[in-house]
């Protein structure tokens, strides 16, 4: 940062110098050569300028000061002309002088040491005699450049001599604060001789000094009066101390490094303090070559400082010790009552004003300064490091407002919503203040406010409530709406007037107030859960139509990259129900599709087998089907591989048939007649069947059906084999008309019709609307029948009782294994967990659906939840909603009871003409993870861990 420009000079005239002292013997570290000079001397102030050196590594003035030749004015009065003057600081200061100086040993040998030298070189009062003028020469000088300078800051040190004294007390800090200014350490005689403007500029230069000085002094009370007493705290004020590393690495993140960056910078300053004193040139060259070295650790810091201030902030709410130890920080002379957060935002507000102190220093710099050029280039790499941190801060300060609005949030009590608010990914997106209408006529002002957040994932609606001590609880006033659900509906609505309180003393004038109302709604419960709200502006209704569309744009492009299951079209077009175009039709549509199941015939052909309005289609994937029985709407169908029969439940009637007959049937290869021989009538015959189920129990394959009776309903067990297997035939046995099934232990009752059966572990469940029922049909004794859940506890314990009312008022649908210790019952709107004894667990707290299940399937690790409209699958563990699945009239066809077959569901398809509307068949696949998973990492059940409750 040099520059050779010719620039105007200032010359002392010969006869305003006084007569110059020397005193005998004097030490002068900076020995300045005081003789003669003409008038038409020349003098340039930047031809030659020091260098930035290294000083030691101590923020202290060294002990021996850097002294100057002292000269006496015989009046104190200096003429008015101002000079600009200027010097360069691209180069060190270099003074050679002819005149003999006095060593230190010869200065001992007369009797007196440096300091007593000092002290008698310090400033006194003027003699009088004339006053020295500074004047503009008109031509160059064609004197050496360091000549030049020197002469200037020799004429400007022996104006200056007290101020030595001052400038090292101001360096050490113990500078009296109304005294720490350049113009108290600069003679009256000095500034005037300068000028206004580049008095001004000093100045500024000066707060460099001396917010840099301020700003290293701070960083060392950070780390003396808070870090150090924190680290050493006995009793320990955070423990363990896992968690006080944490909590120090993440409030004061790496200040350390900050601080040895400053600690350096200071000194450097310092340095080119002592050297120009008074009259500093420039400090750009020092500046710009510490700010490369500490930008990245500025950058780390000041994006973190939002989340520093947020983990500061919840351990002086949740922490009575640590908010005890703050306050006695504060009372720290050192902190100067100032708290922990004004410290560590000092890091972030360094840079801006450094920017703002050199901005002030381009103005006081004039056009032919070298800084001039110098100046705008740091500017430029400030402004351009500062813009570039704003986006880490704005994430960072974003992710604050998340976590306040988390640690804030009041759910209702029992209920589990699994927002995943503390996942890497979670965000908040935007929130504010919106009103709503009360429904209530009878309100004076039916308007109320409410706080509305938007999640990456959720939209939440929120009432804020003051607590003491200025925080804020925001109830949840409507349960999350998932972005899936979220449906926008009328953003253009006219403007409504809200009824404004009147003021006091104004009670007669009431005011208005302009809203603009918008509609959201969810999309299963569109009538009951649709919110009209309304913003203070047309630019609020604006902003959150733009970030409710771009929010749920993202958040479906992040679903269709992260589903859990993907669906693949198996047949779009075979089944067919009547549609407005197929009236004339000739053709008969099979109907509505009710149930399916795949089935391998002998040859290894692999057949399926569809449940539709008009009978049971069979056919080969890819091929015909063809309608093969003309059971219409059958209920059920059941495969049983092992054993060459498929079950049909039909009009109260559960029948059964060969697979292998049936495939036959289907290749042409025998007559449909043929079917009849296979045919064996398992129940029907003595009550109508509601339901049934084939499953596994002790190894063994059962088929459960109930049996409506008069009063009751009977549910029975019977155990698949083959003729050769039965053996003698009990009382019982002779009176069952078939030979491939046999009683599986004795039938029992229950007082309620059954919703579903199915089988367990070792024993069967049967759903019913007082819960599941657990039976045992081999207890060859009193037949044990227990509820579950067992709400025994109820009456004295008010949460269970909160879940029980839950439970009576929803209709239960099965069970699914949950880990080693808990099940999950699943509830048309809602699921609970229960240990293995069939006791409420997790505090009695559930998991409400968005939708209401009329089925579902259990694919750990998730539970698949089926309605009309929407799939929903959940985490069975935590009760996450991980993936919505939507269509039109969605049915589940097929739930295997094996990982390696795959669900079949049905809905609305793609096809609709004179053949009617198409219904689309799909598997649902399960996908995998594109990351490896770590071996070990997932939990193995043990094989015999469930005993009578693993399905």
């Amino acid at each position: 940062m040099q520059n050779n420009r010719a620039h105007p000079s200032v010359t002392i005239p010969q006869q305003s110098r006084s007569p110059a002292y020397h005193p005998p013997e004097v030490y002068s570290p900076y020995p300045f050569e005081v003789g003669s000079q003409s008038s038409d001397s020349l003098l340039s102030a930047w031809d030659a300028t020091p260098t930035a050196r290294r000083p030691s590594t101590t923020l202290e003035v060294p002990d021996r000061p850097l002294s100057r030749a002292r000269s006496t004015f015989s009046t104190p009065t200096i003429s008015p002309p101002q000079p600009e003057i200027h010097r360069s600081a691209s180069q060190r200061l270099t003074i050679h002088s002819n005149k003999h100086r006095s060593s230190k040993s010869e200065t001992l040998l007369n009797g007196r040491s440096p300091e007593d030298d000092y002290v008698a070189r310090s400033y006194t009062p003027a003699t009088p005699g004339p006053a020295p003028s500074f004047e503009i020469s008109p031509s160059r000088s064609t004197e050496e450049p360091d000549s030049r300078v020197n002469k200037l800051t020799r004429e400007l040190s022996n104006m200056t001599l007290h101020s030595e004294e001052g400038l090292k007390r101001f360096q050490k800090g113990s500078l009296d604060e109304k005294d720490e200014a350049w113009h108290s350490l600069v003679p009256t005689e000095a500034r005037e001789a300068l000028g206004k403007h580049e008095v001004e500029r000093q100045c500024v230069l000066f707060e460099i000094f001396k917010s840099e000085r301020d700003y290293v002094y701070d960083l060392h009370v950070i780390r003396e009066v808070f870090v150090e007493p924190l680290k050493s705290a006995a009793p320990p004020i955070i423990s363990p101390g896992e968690r006080l590393q944490t909590f120090l690495s993440t409030v004061f993140w790496n200040l350390e490094q900050i601080t040895a960056h400053h600690e350096r910078l200071v000194e450097d300053l310092f340095a080119r303090q002592r050297e120009q004193h008074p009259l500093v040139q420039s400090v750009c060259d020092v500046i710009l070559e510490s700010f490369f070295q500490f930008k990245l650790d500025y950058e780390s810091y000041i994006e973190h400082y939002p989340l520093a201030e947020q983990r500061h902030r919840t351990e002086l709410n949740h922490n009575k010790a640590y908010q005890d130890f703050v306050q006695r920080c504060s009372r720290d002379p050192r902190t100067k009552k100032r708290d922990l957060v004004t410290f560590l935002s000092r890091p972030v507000t360094r840079l801006p004003r450094v920017n703002l102190i050199l901005e002030h220093l381009q103005k006081r710099t004039e056009p032919d300064h070298p800084d001039a050029q110098d100046l705008p280039v740091v500017l430029g790499v400030l402004n351009d490091f500062l813009k570039s941190t704003q986006p880490g801060i704005a994430a960072a300060e974003s992710k604050v407002k998340f976590w306040n609005l988390c640690d804030s949030l009041a759910f209702n009590k029992g209920e589990i919503i699994e927002l995943a608010l503390y996942n890497d990914t979670r965000c908040l997106i935007y929130a504010g203040t919106l009103a709503r209408r009360s429904k209530s006529e009878m309100d004076w002002n039916p308007w109320y406010d409410l706080h509305v957040a938007l999640l990456d994932n959720f939209l939440l609606i929120t009432k804020e409530e003051k607590l003491p001590g200025d925080a804020i609880r925001r109830l949840v006033v409507s349960r999350p709406i998932p972005l899936a659900y979220l449906r926008l509906g009328s953003f253009d609505g006219p403007p409504e007037n809200r009824k404004e309180r009147p003021e006091e003393g104004s009670f007669l004038r009431v005011s208005y107030r302009a809203m603009y109302p918008f509609t959201v709604y969810h999309a299963f419960e569109k009538a009951t859960r649709r919110y009209t709200l309304y913003a203070s502006t047309e630019a609020a209704r604006t902003k959150w139509y733009e970030v409710l569309v771009n929010t749920k744009a993202v958040e479906d492009a992040r679903r269709e990259g992260n589903r859990f299951f993907v669906p693949q079209v198996v047949d779009d077009g075979t089944f067919r129900v009547p549609g407005p175009r197929s009236g004339r039709s000739r053709k008969h549509p099979s109907g509505r599709v009710v149930h399916a199941v795949s089935f391998i015939a002998s040859g290894g052909k692999r057949f399926m087998a569809f449940g539709c309005a008009s009978g049971i289609y069979i056919g080969r994937r890819g091929e015909t089907f063809r309608k093969i029985l003309s059971y219409e709407n059958a209920k059920s169908i059941i495969v049983l591989q092992d054993f060459n029969k498929v079950l049909i439940h039909h009009d109260g009637y559960l029948l059964s048939y060969s697979l292998e007959v049936l495939a036959r049937v289907v290749q042409y290869q025998s007559p449909a007649r043929a079917l009849d021989a296979s045919l064996e009538t398992i129940a029907g015959q003595d009550g109508a069947v509601i339901c049934c189920h084939a499953g596994k129990v002790k190894d063994r394959t059962i088929v459960v059906y109930a049996v409506k009776a008069f009063l009751h309903t009977n549910v029975y067990a019977l155990e698949v084999c083959r003729p050769s297997d039965l053996g003698i035939q009990s009382s019982w046995n002779l009176q069952f008309p078939t030979l491939s099934f046999r009683p599986y232990g004795e039938y029992f009752y229950l007082p309620q019709d059954p919703y579903s059966v199915m089988t367990l572990t070792k024993t069967i469940a049967v759903a019913t609307e007082r819960g599941i029922a657990i039976a045992d049909p081999q207890n060859t004794g009193k037949t044990v029948i227990s509820i579950i859940p067992d709400f025994s506890g109820a009456p004295s314990n008010s949460t269970m009782g909160d879940l029980k009312a839950h439970c009576e008022a929803s209709r239960p649908l099965g069970l699914v294994p949950c880990d080693i210790s808990e099940l999950m019952v699943i509830y048309d709107t809602m699921g609970c967990y229960v240990t293995k004894h069939g006791r409420p667990s997790r505090d009695s707290s559930f998991v409400r659906w968005e939708i209401k299940a009329d089925s579902f399937l259990h694919r750990a690790p998730h539970v698949l939840l089926f309605c009309s409209e929407f799939i929903e699958v959940r985490d069975v563990q935590s009760g996450r909603l991980d993936q919505v699945i939507e269509g039109a009239d969605i049915r589940l066809l097929y739930a295997p009871n094996v990982r390696s077959a795959l669900p079949l569901v049905a809905w609305r398809g793609g096809k609709d003409d004179e053949a009617g509307l198409s219904e689309q068949i799909v598997e649902l696949i399960d996908t995998a993870e594109i990351t490896p998973v770590t071996p070990g990492s997932g939990v193995v059940v043990p094989p015999d861990v469930w005993d009578e409750w693993e399905m």
